[in-house]
């Protein structure tokens, strides 16, 4: 019992650490030239994407400011690195075993990331959500869509493994 409790605080370990900072889970893990080489990246692409101003300037309410300040086309690869780094900390900490377990995560990846695409123009309720914001409203999205297609593929390969049942 203690050691299957291990083995899940380990992997929500790397989950988290992950979350705070891509790279740190790998760095937990051990993988530490991995690590930090998703370190190294995450801040160029924070730098050069301007994310640490534009995330100030959000939780401010400074949308427009955040909007002007934002660097697309360096932030676009944000997602991506982010995601990823979270499912391989979760993988090299013993998880992902199930069939199509990344699809949520993937999905995530590629939903926020149009999210961002949108931020400067779409509103709602005719308020402009901006590039933190919105790209988060589009994370329960690019979950259910993954776990929707997990769900799918699970189903037609569980049912071709099948075999055929009397009538």
């Amino acid at each position: 019992m203690e050691n299957n409790l291990n083995r899940k605080s380990r992997k929500l370990e790397a989950i988290l650490w992950s979350i705070a900072l891509p790279g740190f889970g790998q760095l937990l893990n051990r993988k530490y030239i991995k690590g930090l080489f998703l370190v190294i990246l995450e801040i160029i692409i924070n730098v050069m994407g301007n994310f640490n101003r534009v995330i100030v300037l959000s939780f401010n309410m400074e949308i427009g400011r955040a909007i002007a300040e934002t660097n697309y086309l360096w932030l676009m690869f944000y997602p991506c690195l982010y995601f990823f780094s979270i499912w391989d900390a979760y993988k090299d900490a013993g998880g992902g075993q199930k069939a199509f377990a990344y699809l949520p995560l993937v999905f995530s990846a590629y939903f926020v990331t149009v999210g961002l695409i949108f931020s400067a123009r779409l509103t709602l309720f005719g308020y402009l959500i901006g590039p933190m914001w919105l790209p988060i409203m589009f994370l329960p999205i690019g979950l259910a869509v993954g776990g929707f297609i997990r769900w799918i593929l699970l189903k037609v390969y569980l049912d071709e493994t099948e075999p055929d049942k009397p009538s």
